[in-house]
């Protein structure tokens, strides 16, 4: 089976994609994992509110669009890095205070981790999807994902404190994870940013590479 990317054409569906088989089943164990083993189940069901909104697109764009085997396995990473950190909050995140007593530094720097994932992992399907399916010029799919990002990571905060506020007030400093740094969300949507552009850059510079080493 080919491992297809942006560029290729060669998109299959579901019922004849192994490998997205594969991720989903991955996924679901994961993440049922996490809900039985999870020590706060209220907040779970917080953190992973936008977790089925995502998973629900994904779905019911499926027979309009299908991502190459390159941004569902990017998809998939990010996936399974936040429902690990929603396991236990990010602010208790397990790896994220290992993280801590090794580097000796003063926070649980999980949420981090996955705000920067959320722009390295996430920019190359957004670049695979406005050029596969839109067309639109390279430039525009380069650099628009980085754009996009930094929105979306400012609407999440946004979110972030609605969804805590209206629907979960009581789990509201666990799921926020603020850690007392007053900067905290300026911070997660700079760090996203900081990884959508590191990403663009670098597939673009190996895309530049494998293109010229073709025509020679």
């Amino acid at each position: 089976m080919n491992f297809t990317t942006a560029s290729s054409t060669n998109r299959v569906g579901f019922k004849l994609n192994g490998k997205l088989k594969i991720f989903l089943i991955i996924f679901l164990c994961c993440w049922l994992k996490t809900f039985i083993s999870t020590p706060n189940r209220a907040n779970w069901f917080t953190e992973n509110t936008l977790t089925f909104i995502f998973l629900i697109s994904l779905w019911v764009s499926h027979k309009k669009f299908k991502f190459s085997d390159l941004s569902y396995t990017m998809m998939t990473v990010y996936l399974l890095l936040h429902i690990y950190g929603a396991e236990y909050t990010y602010a208790e995140n397990p790896f994220g205070y290992w993280l801590k007593d090794l580097l000796h530094i003063n926070r649980n720097y999980y949420d981090r981790i996955v705000h920067f994932s959320f722009g390295f992992l996430l920019t190359y399907p957004m670049r695979d999807y406005f050029k596969n399916h839109f067309g639109w010029p390279n430039w525009v799919c380069w650099t628009l994902p980085c754009e996009i990002t930094l929105s979306f990571s400012a609407m999440y905060e946004l979110l972030e404190w609605m969804v805590a506020d209206i629907f979960f007030p009581s789990e509201g400093d666990a799921y926020l994870g603020t850690q007392g740094d007053i900067w905290d969300a300026q911070k997660d949507m700079g760090i996203a940013f900081l990884g959508a552009v590191i990403a663009m850059v670098l597939f673009s510079t190996i895309k530049r590479y494998y293109k010229k080493t073709s025509l020679n």
